[in-house]
């Protein structure tokens, strides 16, 4: 069994954060380690900020690895002239890569549905268009997921989500693509200012 991190544990929370915030940590339990407790106890204190490293660590790399902003905006603009046939393969494509098996749905809060051995995702993009999305179209997608019994719901925008819906989501295993995610999905999208609408106007023929 997958084991998962409580989303608002101490480490769950700082692998969102610059990864300064975690190095920022890490100096400052060095330095009562060093300063605050008696010398001869040192080396059995100093190991706390350890886990504090790693996840400077992580998260350094994370951000160096992240999507550039114009490469983000290409493949938004980029979808945004998709047509959803297109865009419903290309999701189909991006799943299958990573190993998953992938089929369409007739559901009303869902529009695919993915496995990969034990897990099950049910996936909503139809209205991937939308400026702005709410709690309505996140709920639809959760009781997709209760009825087909699947572990996760997944839901892809290029518009903005309300913090009401990132709640809603965080709290009923529903998870949000948007942004940088969704170049790592769809990376032929985003290569360039331009590529990704040329892809999608190629596609669109």
């Amino acid at each position: 069994m997958k084991l998962r991190m409580a989303e608002n544990s101490l480490f769950a929370i700082l692998l969102r954060k610059p990864w300064w915030v975690s190095a920022m940590v890490a100096v400052a339990l060095l330095a009562f380690a060093r300063f605050g407790i008696p010398p001869a106890w040192f080396l059995y204190a100093a190991p706390i900020a350890l886990p504090f490293i790693v996840i400077a660590g992580i998260t350094g790399w994370r951000q160096l690895q992240a999507p550039s902003a114009s490469r983000v905006a290409a493949t938004e603009a980029a979808l945004r002239t998709m047509g959803w046939a297109d865009f419903s393969a290309a999701l189909e494509d991006a799943w299958r890569r990573d190993g998953w098996t992938v089929a369409r749905i007739d559901d009303a809060g869902a529009d695919l549905e993915a496995s990969q051995g034990w897990k099950r995702a049910v996936i909503s993009g139809r209205r991937w268009k939308v400026a702005r999305t709410g709690v309505e179209a996140l709920r639809e997608l959760s009781a997709a997921r209760e009825r087909r019994e699947a572990h996760e719901g997944v839901y892809l925008t290029v518009g903005e989500v309300t913090e009401q819906a990132v709640k809603f989501a965080q709290s009923n295993r529903i998870r949000i693509v948007t942004g940088p995610d969704l170049v790592r999905m769809l990376p032929a999208l985003g290569r360039g200012a331009g590529a990704g609408i040329k892809a999608a106007k190629s596609a669109g023929r």
